[in-house]
């Protein structure tokens, strides 16, 4: 390969940053639109009479609907945050009962599908203890579901920390939340970094199974104007692009996370 067209298509394995941004540009240009052309073929052989004009008309209804997505989304968002750190601890704590509960609800979790939790939570728990929000018990069924697979990422990044750095810290004098603020939690945080960027992603992408207990959310109101305009990729094709509005910014800023916490070892 003559070496300007190296240049221009051939960079570094890891560190993206040394490869100049015009080169970058250009090479995302030509990946986009490499989709974009496989996207408009496959599009045109549908022969699709598109009736965007009777979708327009509940553009309304899908605003509604994205914003319960974003408000519930950002809740479920720092609480299932607060409870995969707070299970991630547990689960080091000598404190047996405590830890075994924390063993237990991770495997419990993760072991059984979110649509069957949504609904024993909803219509059994909920039901039991009188909750009848069914915003709230959204919001906490979405936290605790993702807070199990958070409590791994956090334990797996807590315990990729050298035992020598631990027993330095404990000979110099910290204390065990000291250990934890100073040592341990800003190295673990660039491991932790990706794995949670995609659990994010997944939480919001989720809340969608949420409009099976009728959470006015984005889903629920994009299927409702299929039914009423029989509009199947009119209403679904705005489900898409309002979720990546959701979606991208996460992985942009994590992605940004990374880059100011990372350094060599």
């Amino acid at each position: 390969m003559p070496e300007r067209l190296r240049q221009l298509f051939l960079g570094p394995e890891r560190d993206e940053a040394t490869i100049p941004i015009l080169v970058r540009a250009l090479n995302f240009t030509i990946a986009l639109l490499l989709l974009t052309l496989v996207f408009f073929f496959a599009f045109q052989q549908l022969r699709y009479h598109w009736g965007w004009e009777a979708v327009w008309k509940y553009r309304v209804l899908f605003v509604k609907g994205w914003l319960v997505t974003v408000w519930v989304s950002l809740a479920a968002l720092g609480l299932s945050t607060l409870i995969g750190l707070f299970f991630a601890l547990a689960r080091r704590w000598s404190f047996l009962p405590l830890r075994y509960f924390s063993q237990i609800y991770v495997e419990l979790v993760r072991g059984t599908p979110l649509l069957v939790q949504i609904l024993i939570f909803f219509y059994v728990v909920a039901d039991a203890f009188h909750v009848q929000n069914r915003y709230l018990v959204g919001i906490l069924v979405l936290a605790f579901f993702h807070g199990a697979y958070i409590t791994e990422i956090i334990r797996a990044g807590i315990e990729s920390i050298g035992k020598s750095q631990l027993e330095s810290a404990k000979a110099i004098g910290l204390t065990p939340p000291q250990t934890y603020r100073y040592v341990v939690f800003p190295q673990a945080l660039r491991q932790v970094l990706p794995p949670m960027a995609g659990q994010f992603v997944s939480l919001i992408k989720d809340s969608s199974l949420l409009s099976i207990i009728s959470i006015n959310e984005f889903t629920l109101n994009a299927q409702q104007v299929n039914s009423f305009t029989y509009s199947t990729l009119e209403s679904y094709i705005p489900l898409a692009v309002g979720y990546l509005i959701l979606t991208l910014p996460i992985s942009l800023w994590t992605q940004s996370l990374e880059k100011r916490h990372k350094y060599e070892t």
